[in-house]
């Protein structure tokens, strides 16, 4: 509805008269009263057209103040992880082979084989009384280390013995014509002093003759898989017993496997009544060795079994053998060294330092926060086993300084490790007056959609 023409008349009258002042022309009244309803019509436009943008201030207000803002761009570098040092196992001089077990996270189910020198048989000497324990206590066995077996008397003809291997040089221990001594205990002659006299007596009393032993001998070499061992003779102080170093790794788990023979040639010293002499294996006790044992003619021989501690929990089982070294020193310090290389062999790879950086975050209204490392990681690898990484980070609006915004899973072989990925600093919400500047960087329908 409009204004009624004598209300409108008297209102644009007295606008008149305020707008002229006493020194206004006269004017006609009528082009006086147009020119007012204009006035008057454009003042109600302008009220009416501020009303409205008052409206759409409030409404972009509502909008900026209350509409999501973009999430903070993240920009992240993958890691890139080193292997550890190949390892590089100090094999010893002459014929030598070795094998490991145990560890099967790092080595996995098969173990670590290696062999180096010449491949082919080699006198053995005295590691020949190891066979002959072996195949007399397959003939004759005994239920365990506390079994002393059945009680042997040595005639005339073991007496004899005694000489006859003095004169050639061989370990010998007394043994008088009718004395007596359980079987464990002439074992415990024959590997922990090595007396030879007794592993012929032995041998001789378990099958009748040489002849009958060395029968039994290749038979039961045979039904073992140990056609690179010969033995003509149950003392090794013939050149023509021979072995591989190879089989003899064989053989070495064989004779570990015997709870007797694992007991005595683990002695340190025997414990035989009336009789002293110390392990001929002089490397006992060092480096986790445990057993088994020595042999020398022209070379020096070692065929060993070692329980060996290289920080993992549990110790790895190594059966190693040499054939043809040059002395006895020389060959401990062979296999010590050996050992020492395996050991060496696990290592801890150092994977990433605690504050390392492996991303940011970015925000449209200035923020920024770095992904750090939140604490060291490392891993336990065997040689330079492979190592791989997967990196996983999380999307975020805000966020304080030390929350967890992503993790890094590095992968060796069965074992892994992870570390934390944190933020360094803050990341707040924009404040008002960015909101209310910045209406096409906000998530709403108003942003941008490059």
């Amino acid at each position: 509805m409009g204004i009624a023409d004598e209300e409108l008349t008297r209102f644009t009258e007295l606008l008149d008269t305020a707008d002229a002042g006493p020194s206004a022309p006269d004017v006609d009244p009528v082009e006086r009263a147009r020119r007012r309803r204009r006035r008057l019509r454009a003042g109600i436009t302008t009220a009416v057209a501020a009303l409205v943008l008052m409206g759409l201030a409030g409404g972009y207000a509502a909008y900026a103040l209350t509409t999501p803002v973009a999430l903070p761009a993240a920009v992240t570098r993958t890691p890139q992880p080193t292997a550890g040092a190949p390892v590089s196992l100090a094999m010893p001089a002459g014929a030598s082979a070795v094998q490991v077990s145990g560890g099967t996270d790092f080595l996995g189910a098969d173990g670590l084989t290696a062999a180096s020198g010449a491949p082919g048989p080699l006198p053995m000497a005295s590691i020949t009384k190891l066979v002959t324990a072996l195949v007399v206590l397959d003939a004759h066995p005994l239920s365990g280390p506390d079994d002393a077996g059945p009680v042997l008397t040595f005639s005339k003809a073991d007496h004899d013995l005694y000489d006859q291997y003095y004169v050639r040089g061989a370990t010998i221990a007394a043994m008088p014509t009718g004395s007596t001594m359980s079987l464990h205990d002439a074992l415990e002659l024959m590997l922990v002093v090595s007396a030879s006299n007794y592993a012929d007596a032995v041998s001789t009393w378990a099958f009748g003759s040489r002849s009958a032993f060395v029968r039994a001998t290749d038979a039961w070499l045979d039904r073992n898989g140990l056609g690179g061992i010969t033995v003509v003779e149950p003392t090794g102080i013939d050149p023509r017993n021979t072995a591989t170093a190879a089989d003899l790794i064989t053989l070495g788990a064989l004779a570990m496997g015997n709870e007797t023979i694992a007991q005595i040639v683990g002695m340190s010293t025997l414990a035989v009544p009336g009789f002293t002499g110390s392990n001929t294996n002089t490397l006992l006790g060092t480096d986790g060795v445990r057993g088994i044992k020595t042999g020398t003619l022209e070379g020096s021989n070692l065929l060993y079994s070692s329980l060996l501690d290289v920080g993992i929990g549990e110790p790895l089982t190594i059966t190693g053998a040499v054939l043809g070294g040059q002395d006895r020193d020389n060959v401990n310090s062979d296999v010590r060294a050996l050992l020492g290389s395996i050991r060496a062999g696990f290592h801890e790879v150092p994977l990433a330092r605690r504050g390392e950086v492996y991303g940011s975050y970015t925000t449209p209204w200035g923020a920024e926060a770095r992904m750090v490392v939140a604490t060291d990681a490392r891993v336990l690898t065997w040689s330079d086993t492979p190592i791989t990484a997967q990196m996983t980070t999380s999307p975020l609006t805000t966020g304080r300084a030390g929350e967890k915004v992503g993790t890094i899973t590095w992968t060796a072989g069965a074992r892994t490790a992870s570390t934390d990925l944190v933020l360094d600093a803050d990341i707040a919400m924009p404040d008002d007056w960015w909101r209310l500047t910045h209406p096409l960087e906000l998530d709403g329908p108003l942003a941008g959609r490059g």
